[in-house]
């Protein structure tokens, strides 16, 4: 009797270690908030297998790398390219996830066309405001109802805290972003909507963004959340002045999102050095091309804990946490700014393996 007990006991708990290792990030955060990925062309189109699988696994939320920007979308007038979109929405709804739409209004990546007329001069407002309505109402009507949530505007405030000198606000001023977010939500009333930018820590920048949100609130204009980038690096930003930030935009009343978040294990990079020798500038800006030395590893796994803790420790406002990318090879910091550059920065090595300090959260 006490043999067959030991056997059953022995069972329960190899089976409870197999289901405890079989959950994935998205079942581990899953009352705190969704855990996202951005999907580039190959996963989208099931090309990377293996990447695709550990989508399915590990996360809950999309967003798209680039096939939802203006130059891809649509790249002429009156020209639209669904192809690869719809593939990513496809992909979301057969997985059961959050799915968000990125981004309607940026100033990169946006379709050369958008803001000139024949003469190659900026447009006048009112054929500026008829071409954002007509490119935000067809994306937005296309996908109602089945993209849950739109990064409306990316990249508007610079760290100063004055509006970036782009097209749009050269042409329209500051009302752009209303303008944008209220053709957003009469195109799908049901979708969230959100502000995005990097450098979010900063001061200057997040003034500016406590007061668009509380100016958009006070007009009814809907907006549900803002998406703090987390582009950071082993020497920045500071955690205070990213946690004070944090609160700032949570004081407005909306949800935070941490988005595009990944973390370069390289040198910060300095693009206004002044390099005289330009193999020693190459192997300072390369450092590791074969791999990680533990020692870097163990730091690189130590910071990005402290951000998560710093995420989960505000979860009662974040909504979402999602990585810029699967593994590291996917990563846009590969290769930048000089070719053959070899980064570390995403949630999974390039054997999809996942990252030391993420099982932490499975004890």
């Amino acid at each position: 009797m006490k043999r067959s007990i030991l056997i059953a006991a022995t069972c329960f708990a190899v089976l409870s270690c197999s289901a405890q290792k079989e959950r994935g990030l998205k079942d581990v955060f899953a009352d705190d908030f969704y855990i996202g990925a951005a999907l580039n062309e190959w996963e989208i189109r099931g090309l990377d297998t293996a990447g695709v699988e550990i989508l399915k696994k590990h996360f809950n939320s999309i967003v798209a790398e680039n096939c939802m920007k203006s130059e891809e979308i649509h790249p002429e007038e009156g020209v639209y390219d669904f192809e690869l979109a719809d593939k990513f929405v496809e992909f979301g709804e057969a997985n059961d996830m959050f799915i968000i739409g990125h981004c309607l209004v940026w100033h990169s990546q946006l379709a050369k066309w958008f803001p000139y007329d024949d003469d190659g001069n900026y447009v006048t407002p009112e054929v500026l405001k008829e071409r954002m309505k007509e490119h935000i109402t067809t994306i937005v009507t296309r996908y109602k109802g089945r993209v849950h949530g739109w990064d409306v505007v990316n990249e508007a405030i610079v760290e100063d805290g004055s509006y970036r000198k782009s097209p749009f606000y050269e042409i329209l001023g500051e009302e752009f972003i209303p303008f944008a977010f209220e053709c957003a939500h009469a195109a799908d009333p049901d979708a969230e909507l959100y502000l995005n930018d990097y450098g979010m820590n900063v001061k200057g920048r997040r003034d500016t963004y406590v007061k668009i949100i509380k100016d958009l609130q006070s007009r009814g204009i809907r907006i549900d959340a803002i998406g703090m980038q987390g582009h950071v690096g082993m020497d920045y930003p500071d955690f205070t002045e990213f946690e004070e930030s944090l609160k700032a935009y949570a004081g407005t009343g909306i949800n935070v999102m941490i988005t595009e978040w990944d973390m370069s294990a390289l040198p910060t990079v300095n693009m206004g050095a002044n390099v005289s020798d330009i193999e020693a500038y190459r192997a300072s800006m390369n450092p590791y091309p074969d791999g990680l030395p533990e020692d870097v590893s163990a730091e690189w796994n130590e910071r990005m804990k402290a951000f998560m803790d710093l995420f989960l420790k505000h979860s009662d406002v974040i909504t979402r946490v999602t990585a810029w990318g699967v593994s590291d090879d996917d990563s846009w910091k590969n290769n930048w700014p000089m070719r053959g550059r070899m980064d570390y920065p995403l949630l999974f090595d390039r054997n999809l393996e996942m990252k030391p300090f993420l099982k932490e959260y499975y004890k």
